[in-house]
């Protein structure tokens, strides 16, 4: 059974509230409820709809939108409708039946070179898992259809699933110019069919969870958090710009090295080393005095 965990974001519109979950509820399909009869084929949203504030409700892959009625503010309401949700889908309720019809929201997905060569960056419209995962092997993808299924391609030699990105490590013996619409038109059409990008699981059984990676942070000592912060907030994102990712291993007090894992477009780029040397050593040493010396890369 999965452990439902339930977060609300704000949203531009003052009067709806995300609730985002940690697991996927729906397979990338979205359905929308204007009042308790059309909601018949959810009984989530006919619950949320008993609540005399709720005037729409909108279910997606990884969350539930509320619009409220202006009897009440968010803020005295928000916290008690997320438990009411986490409470009512770790209870197993049903979300959406299968005969609901969804809201035809069209997968679009483009194509995007990075610094490395060897790596192309198939970004979606739609966010398709909700934590990280490489695969380097059609042995390692068994928790991902979507990998398995690209593995099969002769010319697939790595893939790397982000929030709503796939970057594939080619072999050369094909060029992007011949397999790039192969590769778009299969990740677009496997979204759309809402197959299981990874499985359920995959999350927990890799080690992915929140709450697994929270441990994980706690378990660290100051300096290591410190690091992992800074690279969390500077760094993450420029290179999942660039279809990457960077992950610390560790760091030794006494040597004042700090391991860390290059995966995706990263791993191997001919770029990547400068990128280290220059742009992470350089800012660890600065914004952490003198406890870092060297960052040295493993690629994944």
């Amino acid at each position: 059974m999965n452990t439902y965990q339930v977060s609300v974001k704000e949203t531009t519109n003052n009067a709806i509230v995300k609730f985002e979950l940690n697991e996927f509820i729906t397979k990338h399909q979205s359905f929308e409820f204007n009042n308790i009869d059309e909601a018949k084929s959810s009984p989530l949203a006919q619950q949320l709809f008993y609540l005399p504030f709720v005037k729409k409700v909108y279910i997606s892959s990884n969350f539930i939108a509320v619009e409220r009625y202006n009897i009440v503010e968010w803020n005295d309401v928000q916290d008690e409708v997320a438990q009411q949700i986490e409470a009512y889908l770790n209870d197993g309720g049903v979300i959406i039946e299968e005969t609901a019809q969804p809201k035809k929201v069209p997968v679009t997905v483009y194509a995007e070179s990075t610094p490395n060569p060897s790596v192309m960056k198939f970004v979606s419209n739609k966010k398709i898992v909700t934590a990280l995962f490489e695969f380097t092997s059609i042995d390692e993808a068994k928790l991902s259809p979507l990998a398995t299924e690209l593995f099969h391609l002769p010319f697939v030699k790595s893939v790397f699933i982000e929030e709503n990105y796939v970057s594939i490590t080619k072999y050369d013996i094909a060029e992007w110019q011949d397999i790039t619409i192969e590769l778009r038109e299969f990740i677009k059409n496997f979204i759309e069919n809402g197959k299981d990008i990874v499985l359920p699981e995959a999350a927990t059984a890799l080690e992915k969870s929140n709450d697994q990676l929270d441990n994980k942070f706690e378990a660290l000592d100051d300096t290591s958090k410190e690091i992992v912060n800074i690279l969390e907030e500077f760094v993450k994102p420029a290179v999942a710009s660039d279809g990457g990712n960077i992950q610390f291993i560790s760091y030794d007090a006494d040597t004042k090295n700090v391991s860390v894992l290059l995966q995706g477009a990263c791993s191997g780029c001919p770029s990547s080393t400068f990128t280290l040397k220059s742009g992470i050593e350089n800012m660890l040493k600065e914004m952490l005095g003198g406890k870092v010396k060297t960052v040295e890369a493993i690629n994944g």
